[in-house]
């Protein structure tokens, strides 16, 4: 009973990760981005070594979209040289600002919004949640946003009701956090789906994305209506003055008057 019920609930939490979502890519693909700039980890769990673990499953994906990484160790060492060694001051901090230091085209921001293994019953539950958000570096507008969230629920193990309370204590004293960290960022990144459209740097570049039919008909010039009659009275006919000493000066004819 006890392992049918935690394969339930790693098969439900699963089947909430793999759903597709329907994202409008027109603004990312426009912004014609070539190199992502990945700063420090926002880091809303109570474990503080979250974030550097978590960064350093971040770049590859994006890579293998494409598009080109700054190294995040240089980055995070170059940023706290510059007065910004805080997450919380990166995250706050302009994305135009950031992007000119480093000459990027964009910026990734990646919050850890999770990151624990809780009691469920005769098992542990280990979940991670994150949010993501990608900054055009030049005008500092939002072209991307994804939230990912992965779970894994200990199991018996073959042994019975001690097995599953042994496998449950060993997960929570050692959680396995990275496999669903990776998984999640491959996720969230995925394309087609929710991800990035293949960059610049990956052989499907352009090939992978057309845009949306409301917005090729919205970015199609409109018919032009045919031009109104003209009702302009005509002009006055002009007759040349007679040649004289002085400059000549047009005369006008005026309109016959009716008597």
């Amino acid at each position: 009973m006890t392992r049918r019920l935690a394969g339930l609930v790693l098969v439900a939490a699963l089947a909430g990760c793999g759903t597709v979502q329907d994202k409008d890519h027109s603004k990312l693909v426009a912004a014609q981005v070539r190199s992502v700039l990945i700063v420090p980890v926002m880091n809303r769990s109570v474990d503080v070594t979250a974030p550097d673990y978590f960064l350093s499953t971040v770049p590859v994906p994006v890579a293998e979209r494409g598009y080109y990484v700054f190294p995040v160790n240089l980055v995070k060492r170059l940023l706290e040289d510059d007065g910004l060694a805080d997450p919380g001051l990166v995250h706050a901090a302009d994305p135009a600002r950031l992007a000119s230091i480093f000459g990027a085209d964009a910026v990734l921001y990646v919050t850890i919004e999770r990151w624990d293994a809780k009691w469920v019953l005769v098992s542990t539950s280990v979940t991670v949640e994150f949010s993501y958000v990608l900054w055009d570096g030049r005008i500092g507008e939002t072209l991307w946003a994804e939230r990912q969230s992965m779970n894994y629920t200990s199991g018996d193990g073959g042994g019975g009701l001690l097995g599953a309370i042994i496998g449950a204590a060993i997960t929570k004293a050692a959680p396995n956090y990275m496999p669903l960290a990776r998984r999640a960022n491959g996720t969230a990144l995925a394309f087609p789906g929710p991800g990035f459209p293949a960059g610049p740097f990956h052989p499907e570049h352009g090939r992978d994305w057309s845009p949306p039919q409301g917005a090729a008909l919205a970015s199609a010039s409109p018919a032009q209506a045919p031009a109104a009659p003209s009702t302009a009275p005509s002009p006055p006919r002009v007759i040349p003055a007679a040649a004289s000493g002085s400059p000549a000066t047009p005369a006008t004819v005026p309109a016959a008057s009716s008597r």
